[in-house]
């Protein structure tokens, strides 16, 4: 069943904010801004995952097909020591070899990128590098991952019904920045338009969840002391919302450690990781349509 608009106009869903949207805060820019960028990585990054790292032992994630060719923990090690080297050319190089290897481009998404960041965490934790050296491998990473995106293959979309649409930004107090990222581009690709601001406030988000219609909302969180802003602001979002029936996922290290707080803070589902989130969501949309 298409869902559609107050007059009945589907193409109106596709509303006015321009869902190619990426917000300036997910690029260090220079001087106070850039020094700026590198403390809040560390503090919602790094920070947040070696809280929780430890007590994650016991959770289980979702296996790999047996067939998949993934990155081995050698491949990470070896990543993070080219992002800690400022070497972005043996990563350009590295990144193709795998592939050449015939390691897939989510597997070098969920298997690689992911884990040498928290890599990179771990061995700051340890005095193996400094502050410095880690906030830049994060944004190193971080470019890996944009040159990555576009060929991240698409979902293929009957050009007659308008797109599914998700808004996803980071919860208020919260900057989930890499995995909001990721979490992005997997939707994109799976043919979803995607609004998607790190940095944006509450009224902003409001405003915009007013205006445009969404099948989806997602925010992502790293830490409890968010917890209450998570809530407040999916009351607020679905209170102001112009789909009625809004979906809302959230995501992020301490959803992953207590899944029982998805219902406490008024969420719909999570999920582990990206292409899980994707899955999750069609799922979701699938058996709202199926009410209609």
């Amino acid at each position: 069943m298409k869902q559609s608009t107050e007059d009945g106009s589907q193409a109106d869903r596709r509303g006015s904010t321009g869902m190619r949207r990426e917000s300036a805060a997910f690029k260090p820019g220079n001087g106070g801004a850039h020094e700026e960028w590198l403390q809040r990585t560390i503090e919602t990054e790094i920070v947040p995952r070696l809280m929780l790292a430890h007590r994650l032992a016991g959770v289980t994630l979702p296996a790999a097909a047996p067939d998949a060719l993934i990155p081995t923990a050698a491949d990470v090690k070896a990543l993070a020591a080219m992002v800690l080297a400022d070497d972005c050319p043996s990563c350009a190089g590295f990144i193709e070899t795998l592939r050449d290897r015939g390691v897939g481009l989510e597997p070098l998404f969920l298997d690689l990128l992911a884990p040498t960041a928290r890599l990179l965490g771990v061995m700051w934790e340890r005095d193996q590098c400094d502050f410095t050296q880690v906030t830049l491998g994060l944004w190193r990473i971080q470019n890996l991952l944009f040159d990555l995106s576009p060929d991240l293959p698409e979902s293929a979309s009957d050009p007659t019904v308008a797109p599914r649409r998700a808004m996803f930004a980071s919860a208020p107090g919260s900057q989930h920045t890499l995995g909001l990222l990721m979490v992005s581009e997997f939707f994109r690709r799976a043919g979803w338009d995607v609004w998607a601001e790190q940095a944006a406030s509450l009224d902003e988000m409001a405003n915009v969840a007013r205006s445009d219609w969404f099948d989806l909302i997602g925010l992502s969180a790293s830490t409890d002391s968010h917890i209450a802003g998570v809530t407040t602001a999916i009351r607020t979002l679905r209170k102001a919302s112009r789909n009625p029936d809004v979906g809302v996922m959230v995501g992020g290290p301490i959803f992953l450690l207590h899944p029982d707080l998805v219902t406490v803070v008024g969420a719909d589902f999570t999920a582990v990781d990206a292409r899980e989130a994707v899955e999750a969501a069609a799922a979701f949309a699938g058996r709202r349509i199926g009410r209609c």
